[in-house]
């Protein structure tokens, strides 16, 4: 059984949990070697909940790449905002700093358009992007799908689990499902926490969103967590909030690594020797 347990971020709705281990195992044993250390096979088994996101086929839904501009919500506006100020702080090269938030019409769709021109972005069409907030604000916003998410870790945690490792959205996810499942005897040995590229910090839409609810402005801290890492890298803007220790407890390790041009993705955050380290100090 799985000592390890990872947990995918938005934008995974046509991969299962086999093709999502075979593609984060190497960059893990990668990572962990890094560190001076070593994994067997059959460490890590990954949760998949992409598929609550994939419409049926004749309908169109979260996920989808047609969406526009006027299909944003206030809530999804508000996140666009939140990212493109993050982004002019990271590329002031690519984006100018300045009075970013025009009241015009149509000053979502030209933020957007911005927000395209980031490195983060490279590659991703706007209209898929729209789609990935959406994956997002479908967590927050509804019960079903929340449930869904947590229960697919759920069905992975075995007795053996030591570790949840999450990614992105995964964040968010994962950090509810161990309030929910605490107490639960196959969560027992769970104490090594691990976020990579984490927006639980994001004011509003998802840290006050969180369950539970924070008190006094403060993240309730997992049960059961011993150690929690918080992994980020500088141009990440889905980790608009770099320190999660300020808001979970001063027993949480913020680390910062170097990603390059792919800040948020997965797998140069499973090779760095910082997730490494993280990985063997949860197995010693």
């Amino acid at each position: 059984m799985a000592t390890i347990v990872g947990v995918h971020g938005v934008a995974q709705q046509f991969k299962g949990s086999e093709i999502l281990r075979t593609e984060w195992e190497p960059s893990l044993h990668d990572g962990v070697s890094l560190a001076g250390g070593a994994l067997p096979e059959g460490t890590l088994a990954c949760a998949a909940y992409g598929h609550t996101y994939r419409p049926p086929g004749n309908v169109r839904a979260a996920g989808d790449e047609h969406f526009k501009p006027s299909d944003l919500t206030d809530d999804e506006a508000e996140l666009v905002w939140l990212l493109l100020e993050e982004a002019a702080r990271a590329e002031p090269d690519r984006i100018p700093r300045g009075n970013l938030r025009a009241s015009t019409p149509g000053s979502v769709q030209i933020a957007l358009r911005q927000l395209c021109r980031s490195r983060f972005l490279v590659g991703v069409a706007e209209r898929a992007f729209i789609g990935d907030l959406k994956q997002v604000t479908r967590y927050i916003m509804e019960p079903e799908t929340r449930s869904l998410g947590q229960a697919a870790i759920d069905s992975v945690v075995s007795e053996d689990t030591r570790i949840i490792i999450a990614h992105s959205l995964g964040t968010v996810v994962a950090y509810e499902a161990l309030h929910t499942y605490a107490g639960d005897p196959r969560w027992a040995k769970v104490r090594t926490f691990i976020t990579l590229g984490s927006p639980l910090g994001i004011p509003n839409l998802i840290f006050e969103a969180l369950h539970p609810s924070p008190s006094g402005g403060k993240g309730h801290w997992p049960p059961g967590i011993t150690q929690w890492t918080n992994i980020s890298d500088d141009g990440d803007l889905v980790a608009l909030v770099k320190k999660l220790g300020p808001l979970f407890g001063p027993e949480l390790v913020d680390i910062r690594v170097h990603n390059g041009s792919t800040a948020h993705d997965i797998r140069p955050y499973l090779t760095a020797r910082e997730t490494g380290e993280a990985i063997l100090h949860g197995l010693a």
